[in-house]
């Protein structure tokens, strides 16, 4: 009787052990379903300093705040990333010019080259409240000069990095009420999001 009654036990708890497993891998799929819709609906921005000096790595961030800025004029009125994404495809040249304008005021001779496309971010927090997931997203690259410095991200549509003004598209506006609930900060999906990273990164390398 006792070996048949711990048969039972083992059983069960190999029956309760394959549930959870199952529980966890359908939570953690349905996670990384979740995060593909987020990385569709915003647009991010990635600077890449000249070199890691001083003077390259402060003025990079004179180019940034001057490129977000300019980036909520041209999307003033776009609901959508993909809206965003579209109509920025004709504006490189403008945020180019900004760019450079910033570079020429604070005396560097080197320039600005803007690219929108897909690019590798790992997972991210801002400001503690938001968290985005690894992956790839779209993103607006402003290499400036050589680009061999510390870079800076952030998001770009909508604008994360700025305040927002009355009127301006918000996070809250683009993703689904799961898709919020994710990207807010909270330790329970800090394993989630480590796994999707790991995984993201596996794919990443075999392109």
């Amino acid at each position: 009787m006792k070996i048949k009654h711990k048969q039972h036990i083992k059983k069960f708890e190999t029956a309760l052990a394959c549930g959870l497993i199952l529980t966890c891998l359908f939570s953690t799929v349905s996670f990384a379903t979740s995060c593909d819709g987020i990385r569709e609906r915003v647009l991010r921005l990635h600077v890449l300093a000249n070199s890691d000096s001083e003077i390259d790595q402060a003025v990079k961030l004179k180019v940034r705040d001057a490129v977000l800025e300019e980036g909520k004029d041209i999307f003033a009125g776009r609901t959508t990333a993909k809206d965003a994404e579209e109509v920025l495809k004709h504006q490189t040249e403008r945020l180019e010019a900004v760019a450079d304008a910033v570079l020429l005021e604070n005396g560097f001779s080197y320039t600005s080259k803007v690219e929108v496309g897909k690019s590798f971010f790992g997972t991210r927090s801002y400001d503690e409240k938001v968290t985005l997931p690894a992956g790839e997203y779209t993103a607006v690259r402003i290499l400036l000069g050589e680009a061999k410095g510390h870079n800076w991200w952030c998001v770009m549509f909508p604008p994360l990095c700025l305040p927002a003004a009355e009127g301006d598209v918000k996070l809250e506006d683009v993703l689904d009420e799961k898709e919020e609930s994710l990207v807010e900060s909270n330790p329970k999906y800090e394993m989630r999001f480590k796994i999707v990273e790991i995984f993201e990164k596996i794919l990443e390398k075999t392109k």
